[in-house]
């Protein structure tokens, strides 16, 4: 079963995102549906990659509370600096964070973290991954905002993946 559905999640996402583009549940949307949902998993098996080490289970739990509690709290100061932006201006700009993490899947999920919280933006990675050029909608402290980054989300995920 493992050589036919490679991925079954993945699967299962293409036959309903094949079938809700369709906008049809005809037997031959299901059945080319269906052979998307074989074909392609096992055209990109190729290009995946190997699954990443997760070790400790609670950590990353706590990790996504904190990213949730952090996207809502962070949603509220950009739109209080939106509102307040003709009297007193954000002071946008870009912030180098020098990183200890070089596992890829941490990489890629740290990645993903400071593209969902607001008002942060990953620009650039440097090629041998020691540092992350980010910019930041209203910076208060550059050095307060590197400390809460790396505590907050760079050493849980070292302790997930590494």
């Amino acid at each position: 079963m493992k050589r036919l559905l490679p991925s079954p999640w993945l699967s299962l996402g293409l036959l309903g995102g094949w079938l809700l583009l369709t906008r049809s549940f005809s037997v031959g949307q299901m059945l080319m549906g269906v052979a998307v949902a074989v074909v392609m998993p096992l055209l990109m098996a190729p290009l995946r990659p190997r699954p990443g080490p997760l070790r400790r289970w609670g950590l990353l739990v706590r990790l996504i509370l904190r990213v949730g509690a952090e996207v809502v709290r962070s949603a509220l100061q950009v739109a209080a600096g939106v509102l307040r932006a003709k009297s007193h201006p954000p002071r946008g700009t870009f912030v180098v964070i020098p990183l200890d993490l070089r596992d890829a899947h941490a990489l890629a999920a740290l990645a993903m973290i400071s593209a969902v919280i607001p008002g942060t933006v990953w620009s650039e990675l440097a090629p041998d991954r020691s540092a992350l050029l980010m910019h930041v909608f209203d910076l208060q402290d550059e050095a307060a905002f590197i400390q809460h980054f790396k505590t907050d989300y760079e050493q849980p995920l070292k302790e997930i993946f590494e």
